[in-house]
Formats: structure tokens, sequence, C-alpha cells
């Protein structure tokens, strides 16, 4: 009869058999949960003094577990974000574990009935247009990188594309003349296709002559002509808004990150009037609801809207309860 197989086998089988073959996640879901489970044989080696090949399924237990997601908040310092990302990664590999070894099913359980940690959502950061021209401008053009990095600002602010999918742009998926867009692959595998501005077409064809590469080398290379990474965008970009902050004061007051430009073109679209399933399908929304957060951070819309209503007449006043009120919540 054939044995179980222990925790080394399940994980690799997990990420090389379910993740790669049978669902064929993404380069990025396989990074995302690799790093969760890096931290996780990390974590378990300080506290059970167990090399990773020698764990077992019965080590990574609810309370192993719940132990590590604390670690990684207290420790680590990390959101309620970023534990819910660690531990939507746990439970997957156990589900496989639940589904090919069913002897553990139960510790699997267990695992699984931990829930993800809420949190409060706040209104979203985005950039008006005067930040936005002066974020464009600090960038001086008069080295490779700093056009490099002017035209990556320019594209981000003009398409709205996530960051991975700025840094994963070839230069065969910039399309000019006619209909000039830009041509990416999302998330769910969703491609599409985002129009240019007039304005934005020359300097891309300027861009591209300078590059003088092949069709499927990075648009946006680093300094050894390699991708970029999110970690570098991230540090050219709080580089150019540093400079940014000293003509423009308001950016002092903001948290400035590439995601941050997105949301600035989705502000820009929506102030104009541009539907809200347009300005999901421009940016790849599976849902339109997902546009819904834009409209809470508009606050020069709900200011509109206030215009709009009528002004109340009722005079301010004290309110002031009765005695039987009083004596009714003073029995509570």
């Amino acid at each position: 009869m054939k044995g179980c197989l222990q925790f080394p086998e399940l994980l690799q089988s997990f990420f090389t058999d379910r993740l790669m073959h049978q669902r064929q996640a993404s380069p990025h879901t396989i990074a995302s949960y690799r790093d969760s489970f890096r931290l996780l044989l990390k974590f378990a080696e300080q506290r059970l003094g167990k090399q990773p090949t020698a764990l077992t399924i019965e080590d990574v237990d609810a309370s192993f577990v719940g132990a590590f997601l604390n670690h990684l908040e207290k420790d680590r310092q990390i959101g309620p974000r970023s534990r819910n990302v660690r531990l939507a990664a746990i439970h997957s590999f156990l589900r496989y574990v639940a589904l090919n070894e069913p002897a553990h099913s139960a510790l699997a359980q267990r695992v699984l009935a931990i829930p993800s940690k809420r949190f409060d959502r706040k209104p979203i950061d985005f950039l008006t247009q005067p930040e936005v021209d002066a974020l464009l401008a600090a960038p001086d053009q008069r080295t490779w990188a700093s056009r490099r990095d002017h035209i990556m600002f320019l594209t981000a602010v003009e398409t709205g594309l996530r960051v991975s999918e700025l840094i994963g742009l070839r230069c065969e998926d910039i399309v000019l003349g006619t209909g000039a867009h830009v041509r990416c692959r999302g998330k769910g595998r969703k491609e599409r296709s985002t129009p240019l501005r007039k304005e934005t077409v020359p300097a891309l064809r300027s861009w591209l002559g300078e590059r003088a590469s092949g069709p499927a080398d990075p648009l946006f290379p680093n300094a050894r002509g390699g991708w970029l990474t999110r970690d570098g965008v991230e540090y050219i970009l709080a580089k150019h808004v540093a400079n940014a902050r000293q003509k423009c004061p308001t950016l002092t007051k903001k948290r400035v990150t590439a995601h941050v430009l997105r949301h600035s073109l989705a502000m820009k679209l929506l102030q104009h009037g541009i539907d809200r399933s347009v300005i999901a399908l421009w940016l790849g929304h599976e849902s339109v609801a997902t546009t819904q957060m834009y409209l809470h951070a508009d606050m020069a819309m709900k200011e509109r809207a206030l215009a709009k209503t009528k002004k109340t007449n009722v005079p301010f006043c004290r309110y002031r309860p009765d005695d039987r009120l009083l004596a009714f919540l003073k029995g509570l």
C-alpha cells in the first residue's frame, strides 16, 4: 500500500502539479505563494527547531499557523491585507493536502477555519492634475535613465496600467500611428488594449527609436537592460516625487506609489463624466463594482451633489429630553 506523502513532497507537488500544471497560475501568483512558504519555513525552523525537509503535516496545525500569523503582524509589522495574502496561500495548500491525503483532512479543516482578518478601508489616494504635471516634470531628461523615467510615468498616468503590467511591457506592445494603443495582459490572463493620447505618441516613438532593441525586449529596462522590478519602480518613483515636492507642496501630504498613478487616471476619467463601466474596461477590472471606490474618493462630486439639495429652514436648537425619558435612560 502506498504510504502517505509528507510535508516536503506535498509542498513540492502543490507548486509543480497544482499551481503550475493544473491551474496554470501566473508567475505573480507563484511568486507570492513561494514567498509565503519561505516565511513559514523560516518561522518553523525558529519555533520548532526543524529543518524544512524534516517538517511533517502534523507540525503545520492550526495553533502553529495562528502563531505564524501573529509573528508576521507583531515581529515583521505587516498589515492585515498582507497577513490575509499569506493565509490565503496556506489555505490553498491545505485544500490540496485534504484532497490528496484524506488522512489529514481533520487537520486541514481546522486550519481552513482560521478566518481572514478584517481591516479598515480608507479612501484611495490620487494626484490632481497639477501634481501629475509636477511629477512628469521632475526627471530632467538629460540622461538615458531620466528619459526612461519620464516616459514610464507618462505611460502610467495615461493608461492606468498596473505596475506589473507596466514593467511587463515589451517594445512590440506599443502600436503607434492611426489608433495608437498599448497592448497588455492583466489579471486573470485578460488581454486588453488601452488607447494613447496624440500628445503621448511622439514621446513613445522617440523612446522606441532610442531603445533600438528587439520587439520582445522590455520597453522600460533597468540599467543592465533587463526587466525592472516592482521595488525598482517604487525606488525610481520615490526619487522623483522627492524632487517634485519642491515645486508642488501638496505632494508632501501624499504617499505616492505606482498604484496611485493608476488611481489618478481613474479619478480624472470619472471627473470628466466617463461612465463607470468604461472606466472598469479601461483599467481591466473584473467588475464595475470595483470602480465604486472612486466615487467615495471624489469629494468634488459629493460637493456638487450637496449643492443641488435644498437648504432646510429648521432653526438650530439644543435637544433637551423630558423627565420621563431621563428616568428611562437612568434605569437602563
